[in-house]
């Protein structure tokens, strides 16, 4: 196999993992409400109550203000309707760079640019919203894990426009 061609295979299983995870993120925020609730049974199951009593209480609030939305103002939800929503649509865009990685460096540029807004969000909406610390550090790692796969292919997309 030539160097281009692993360039191009190597570029592509990355950019397959990336969406992966991106549609697997998004896909998560529709069922919400049953979600949490079979998250918590299955934590209690796990004697979780016991080791992490910070973690089980915040499950448990979660659920009980998820359970009152959506009890008494169910369109408040379709906002993470539309969440899910923009991470599929977000993902179709990665299918540029997998056809064409050098043209469309951009887009995984832009998703870079994305994973780092993260940051700053977690770290000022976090606090706004009353979500704990150590909850911000759980969404902090969106970005920071986000950015690595993108960082590689990025860098991979320069060797193959370098070599082409």
């Amino acid at each position: 196999m030539s160097d281009r061609a692993a360039l191009l295979q190597g570029i592509r299983a990355w950019l397959v993992f990336f969406v992966v995870c991106l549609v697997l993120s998004g896909a998560t925020a529709f069922p919400l409400v049953h979600e949490l609730r079979w998250t918590e049974g299955l934590l209690r199951s796990l004697s979780v109550p016991e080791h992490l009593p910070g973690l089980m209480h915040w499950i448990e609030r979660v659920r009980h203000g998820l359970d009152a939305t959506d009890a008494e103002y169910p369109f408040v939800l379709y906002g993470t309707d539309w969440l899910a929503f923009a991470h599929l649509v977000i993902a179709v865009a990665f299918w540029g760079p997998y056809r064409d990685p050098v043209r469309n460096i951009w887009v995984v540029e832009f998703g870079m640019i994305a994973c780092a807004g993260v940051v700053p969000l977690a770290l000022i909406c976090g606090p706004v919203r009353g979500i704990p610390f150590w909850w911000t550090l759980v969404d902090l790692s969106f970005g920071v894990f986000g950015v690595l796969p993108l960082w590689v292919v990025r860098r991979k997309i320069q060797r193959l426009a370098a070599a082409t």
